[in-house]
């Protein structure tokens, strides 16, 4: 069924096309009698405005773009939900895209997403992304953006971030307040910044307290998934059975070291505390409920869009936009996998 154009229905009227345009906009020169044959005829043969035509006349598309590393995760789905929702109330559509943590599929996403001429790009890089050529192509041509979570610190962008670092230093600083004297780290991969400071964070815990750093006690994951938690938990226990703290990279990989222990008679926290990061809604009704850094999802992604659409506006005014940086808070949450009686 081929498209209805403002020509049809002025021809089948009688009418100029500028008549037509004027009466589906409203304007208050068209009679309401002209107005009502307009949008009845408009209506009967479901026209739709040519949105590319639109998008040329206003230089607006009124879609942004969004890529993330993976829907799945219950802080990337809290995010997306949060964008959406200020997306919708400000007449944006978001256009969401998932990179699966690959560097190729994010290049792909955001040449696709200039080529759809967006308004506006929001993005948490993939744990591969080492190369910015594509992130410096959004910014060459001017296109608003920012980053959140997993950022480059030497783009320069917008971005909504947590301070990682002291994030990762408080809850392996809770597990040292709990009794704990040689404490694991099961890491993220070693390229994504926020990895980095929570690797660094969990090395400044041990040196703040005088407790040798070894690295022999650290894991790297490739994946960050539950099945990597599973494996991690025996091998910790097989390397270093006297292992009394783990602080896991996320909640995901801290559930996958709870199972483990349950399902193998190691008592958590008797024997070993447990915390994670990101404070997932699972991580409550666990058994033992799960320690965890609450990172302030909804706020991110609420956080994230209003500095997008704040570049926006300047950008479509004219009006010269200096990137910002926007730092959320975060608190560790106690519960019964790092509390010792």
């Amino acid at each position: 069924m081929k498209d209805i154009t403002l020509k049809e229905i002025a021809t089948k009227l009688g009418i100029s096309i500028t008549t037509v345009s004027k009466a589906l906009k409203n304007y208050p020169d068209v009679s309401a009698k002209t107005k009502k044959a307009v949008i009845d005829l408009a209506q009967t043969l479901h026209y739709t405005p040519n949105s590319f035509a639109v998008n040329l006349r206003t230089k607006e598309s009124k879609t942004i773009g969004l890529i993330i590393p993976e829907v799945v995760h219950h802080f990337f789905s809290n995010v997306v939900n949060a964008i959406i929702d200020e997306a919708e109330k400000n007449g944006y559509l978001v256009i969401i895209l998932q990179s699966n943590e690959s560097l190729e599929l994010e290049k792909k996403q955001v040449e696709l997403l200039i080529n759809k001429r967006v308004d506006g790009i929001i993005i948490s890089l993939s744990n591969e992304s080492n190369n910015d050529d594509h992130i410096k192509e959004i910014i060459d041509r001017n296109i608003p953006f920012v980053m959140f979570d997993k950022i480059n610190k030497l783009i320069s962008c917008s971005k909504v971030i947590i301070d990682d670092q002291k994030a990762a230093f408080n809850a392996v600083q809770h597990l040292i307040d709990a009794g704990c004297k040689k404490i694991a780290n099961i890491r993220g991969p070693l390229n994504p910044q926020n990895s980095i400071d929570r690797y660094i964070g969990y090395k400044k815990a041990l040196e703040k307290n005088n407790i040798p750093f070894d690295s022999k006690l650290v894991y790297t994951c490739e994946k960050v998934n539950f099945e990597e938690g599973l494996e991690f938990a025996k091998q910790i226990m097989k390397d270093n059975p006297d292992v009394d703290g783990i602080f896991a990279i996320t909640d995901l990989v801290a559930v996958g070291v709870l199972t483990y222990f349950n399902n193998n008679g190691i008592k958590v926290p008797d024997q070993v505390a447990v915390i994670g990061f990101s404070n997932w809604f699972m991580s409550q009704v666990l058994t033992p409920k799960l320690s965890s850094v609450e990172q302030p999802s909804h706020e991110m992604g609420v956080a994230s869009f209003n500095l997008l659409m704040e570049e926006m506006i300047c950008h479509k005014e004219g009006i010269p936009f200096s990137p910002k940086t926007i730092e959320l808070d975060t608190s560790t949450v106690i519960r019964e996998s790092s509390v010792r009686k």
